[in-house]
């Protein structure tokens, strides 16, 4: 599903360095080293450029691809004797309900204040896609840190050959050295900058996908695990199926379309297997 998007400062600010990293890239790094016009260069300006659009499509899909939203029809049915989990608030023991949805939660699912709605399987509001990260753009939004990953780390090989490549006159090495410094400090600081960051993140949700977890369960998982060995118990997360399964479900059923931005197989975000219902299959078939 679409959403309508205002102008975001942050999503402006990712634009422009996308725009300048590809663009110093080629026509500076890239075109010093290899050339433009040699069969190296070609090839590698072709498969960068690859990169950098599969950064901008599948930025453009996390941004524009409404997280999930919770139906106004929603209610939990408690009698469902498949759907073993039932949410319930931490004071109270009640059935989760939103206050300014004025509106039950499905499992997994979390009000977003700067969004103003409540959000399907809602991992964290992201400023930098002016959106939240939730259920229907989760994958896009990880695919999308993947590309720029590898994207930075290509550019970073493209600038380091490049400065092994010296000026072919002094006069062209006077004319162009301030500004050709310039470029290369900058370049440098923003790539090396923005892998390490970006890496440091992509690191992260591959940790959280082999658990299948979000970001707010993460949180609220280690309170419940302070809790439990407080109350000598085994806290253990019930969406955690096993680092296979938990792959097939967030990234897809297929490992080829684990870095394609496609969702087809996700659900409605309004119910989640469990480690409990495995258990109660296996049980039945003893």
């Amino acid at each position: 599903m679409a959403r309508t998007c205002s102008f975001s400062l942050p999503v402006a600010v990712v634009v422009s360095v996308i725009c300048y990293i590809y663009t110093t890239t080629i026509l500076v790094f890239l075109d010093r080293w290899l050339g433009l016009v040699t069969s190296p260069g070609i090839i590698n300006a072709f498969l960068f450029t690859s990169l950098a659009m599969l950064c901008v499509y599948t930025y453009a899909i996390a941004i524009f691809t409404d997280p999930g939203t919770v139906p106004a029809t929603f209610t939990p049915d408690v009698e469902d004797k498949d759907n073993l989990v039932q949410e319930i608030k931490r004071k109270g023991g009640d059935l989760r309900y939103c206050q300014k949805c004025l509106q039950y939660k499905p499992p997994r699912a979390h009000h977003c204040r700067v969004c103003k709605r409540c959000v399907l399987r809602m991992d964290h509001h992201c400023i930098w896609i002016n959106n939240c990260v939730g259920h229907s753009n989760y994958k896009f939004f990880f695919v999308f840190v993947l590309y720029a990953v590898v994207t930075c780390l290509y550019s970073l090989v493209l600038l380091i050959g490049s400065l092994t490549v010296e000026s072919p006159t002094p006069n062209e090495a006077s004319e162009n050295g301030s500004w050709l410094r310039t470029t290369y400090v900058i370049s440098g600081l923003l790539t090396v900058g923005l892998l390490v960051a970006l890496s440091l993140l992509l690191s992260w949700h591959i940790t959280l996908i082999l658990q299948n977890k979000t970001t707010i369960e993460y949180h609220e998982g280690v309170r419940a695990l302070w809790l439990a060995e407080k109350g000598g118990e085994v806290y253990n997360h019930p969406y955690d199926l096993g680092a296979e399964e938990n792959l097939a479900l967030i990234l897809g059923p297929s490992v080829l379309t684990w870095v394609w931005p496609t969702s087809k197989y996700i659900g409605s975000g309004l119910r989640f297997p469990t480690v409990y219902e495995n258990q109660g299959a296996a049980s039945s078939r003893r």
